[in-house]
């Protein structure tokens, strides 16, 4: 994967009509755009169009891109997710018992009747994640609910690459301990 300032030049070459540079912005990113898409929509098929499309508005919206409140990464991956999320609320609307598990995809915000729904392991996952201190929970939400980079993690805490790492690891294992999977 590209660094986060090597995806910000590519988005604003992007912006300015450099297909060459949408293609080496597509090939550094389709992966986990994908993957992201594939989690909410659980079918390839749909997932590929969604990723289509997803793609067309980032070439359209590539100069509405601003580093200084997303990263490159959170933005076009927002963009993707949000795409997936609406293709579930359409199909779910049109007939819900076609696709039973389209209920389960999680926004942001879950309403109250999601929260008061949630299954015991994953609220066993939140206790245990609730136990680590602030900056800790911060910094593992961050990393595995917003897919931050361990680059992106040392500077908005102020810290090396390997410190980082070090955090993530004893934050994982902390849970990994609380969940009783030691």
């Amino acid at each position: 994967m590209l660094t986060s300032a090597e995806l910000v030049w590519l988005i604003a070459a992007v912006a300015k009509g450099d297909q060459a540079a949408f293609e080496r912005l597509y090939a550094a990113t389709r992966a986990k755009l994908f993957g992201v898409v594939l989690r909410i929509l659980r079918r390839q098929d749909l997932a590929e169009e969604v990723i289509q499309e997803a793609y067309v508005k980032i070439w359209n919206s590539a100069g509405q891109f601003n580093p200084g409140v997303a990263s490159p990464i959170t933005w076009m991956t927002s963009i993707a997710r949000n795409r997936a999320i609406d293709v579930v609320r359409k199909r779910s609307e049109v007939s819900i018992e076609e696709e039973p598990k389209a209920n389960e995809v999680a926004a942001e915000t879950p309403d109250p009747l999601a929260r008061r729904e949630m299954t015991e392991e994953l609220k066993r996952l939140l206790e245990c994640v609730g136990r680590l201190e602030p900056e800790r929970q911060k910094l593992v939400l961050l990393a595995y609910y917003n897919g931050w980079s361990r680059e992106q993690l040392g500077a908005k805490f102020n810290a090396p690459v390997n410190t980082v790492k070090t955090w993530l690891r004893r934050s994982l294992l902390d849970i990994r301990g609380c969940l009783g999977l030691v």
